[in-house]
């Protein structure tokens, strides 16, 4: 445990106690995500997973499962698949799309995210993409802990967005079965 030290001269008694920080509110019933990482660039897209898992813990996710596929490309087929099995909550996917394949980038992206989205309002299985395609991707030292360094911050928001919006659905179906919207 780290402790912080006080230099015993600078401290005063009308100095106010330090103030905890808040918590992240639980949930009611556990959940359970998928988190499905394309394999090419493994080494960027994996920043994010390790993120995701951190900030998911912190914000009472504990029950994540992880998939893997070759490539983002195949990231749609897999989130619907485990949408429909109704055993995750929600569906987090991770990749990156760079120049250089069969596809351009821009279409394989663009194709992706649109089929994700088709993928959550199909199955009400909210799905979240941490799917980045940057506008020139240079295979150098710079570029690649620039991205790892993005991917890391991509899965800290993807996963307080997923808790937030898993939150937010866990409050509107309350409501509905309440009778309170409806």
């Amino acid at each position: 445990m780290n402790q912080m030290l006080q230099d015993p001269q600078t401290e005063t008694s009308d100095t106010p106690p330090p103030v905890p920080a808040t918590g992240h509110p639980r949930f009611a019933k556990p959940q359970r995500v998928a988190f499905v990482q394309a394999c090419w660039h493994r080494d960027v897209v994996e920043e994010a997973r390790i993120a995701f898992m951190k900030e998911a813990e912190a914000r009472h996710l504990t029950h994540v499962d992880v998939f893997e596929v070759p490539g983002s490309f195949e990231i749609p087929l897999h989130a619907q698949v485990l949408a429909k099995t109704r055993r995750y909550t929600a569906i987090v996917a991770a990749g990156l799309v760079v120049d250089g394949g069969i596809y351009r980038h821009e279409f394989v992206a663009d194709t992706v995210i649109k089929a994700l989205m088709d993928v959550q309002l199909r199955t009400e299985v909210p799905v979240f993409s941490a799917v980045l395609t940057p506008q020139q991707f240079h295979e150098t030292e710079v570029h690649y802990d620039f991205f790892r360094r993005h991917f890391t911050t991509k899965g800290i928001e993807v996963a307080a967005a997923c808790a937030e919006t898993l939150h937010g659905l866990e409050r509107l179906r309350g409501q509905v079965a309440a009778g309170i919207v409806g």
